[in-house]
């Protein structure tokens, strides 16, 4: 088993809180981000950090990680990075869709709802069929995705992401099953309100959704991208290797406190 891992959206947000805590933790991060404009700034940032914990054990690369494109081009790659052995993890951090409502002024078009679904569910699914049939996951391997309670609640303007968490959480149940025979392991990670770039994009009321997060949560206050790195790093330990197949809350019992 190698120590490297892979991580999907590895600039901002919780991957790159990953990223950044793997990397402390002596991991090889091997990242894939698509920012422009003022993203650019903030990828640059993370990525100097993980250079620097790493002391250049890192590779990032800006491009579209959920084309076929993509993985076809950058898969041989990461093999040549890991010498051929199995990825630790491969988490899929992708914060990349469309926000609108299904019906109303501006209701979701089907070529936004496919390229929703696509990049934050189904190329979770493609990016493990390539990587373990070409030996890059193995015993030991993680696969990962993060998920919200929008997978089980209806909000303004959430509709195309929520089908997009629900798909994945269906091919995560499914790589576990189909792939815990062979030692690899996969498990979706439900996050709670978290207030990153990604949640600005969602709605314009997103101040409102952290305050009341911060009323409703158990712990009163609202999920960070650290607390959802620690719960992924606690996951690759030995003593997670039977867990699989399973949705695993990082939001201080918020998904227990009722209606958002």
């Amino acid at each position: 088993m190698s120590k490297w891992v892979l991580i999907l959206g590895a600039s901002t947000g919780h991957g790159g809180a990953t990223a950044k805590k793997l990397a402390a933790e002596g991991y090889g991060i091997i990242g894939f981000h698509f920012d422009r404009g003022e993203a650019k700034q903030i990828a640059k940032e993370t990525i100097a950090e993980v250079t620097e914990l790493t002391k250049g054990r890192c590779h990032y690369y800006n491009t579209n990680a959920a084309s076929e494109e993509t993985m076809e081009k950058y898969i041989p790659e990461i093999k040549r990075i890991t010498g051929g052995e199995p990825l630790k993890l491969l988490l899929h951090s992708i914060a990349f869709g469309t926000t609108t409502n299904f019906f109303g002024e501006k209701p979701v078009t089907q070529r936004q709802m496919d390229m929703t679904v696509h990049v934050m569910g189904n190329s979770l699914l493609y990016w493990t069929q390539k990587l373990f049939f070409e030996g890059l996951l193995g015993e030991g391997s993680r696969v990962m995705g993060l998920t919200s309670e929008g997978n089980y609640l209806a909000m303004e303007g959430y509709g195309p992401v929520s089908v997009a968490k629900v798909a994945m959480e269906a091919i995560i149940r499914q790589i576990g099953w189909e792939l815990g025979q062979f030692g690899v392991t996969a498990n979706a990670v439900q996050a709670g309100i978290t207030p990153t770039r990604a949640l600005t994009k969602i709605t314009d009321n997103w101040e409102m959704w952290v305050e009341n997060t911060k009323k409703r949560n158990p712990i009163r206050r609202t999920t960070t991208p650290e607390d959802v790195a620690n719960t992924i790093a606690m996951l690759l330990q030995p003593g997670a290797d039977f867990i699989n197949c399973s949705i695993i809350y990082c939001d201080g019992g918020e998904h227990r406190s009722g209606a958002f």
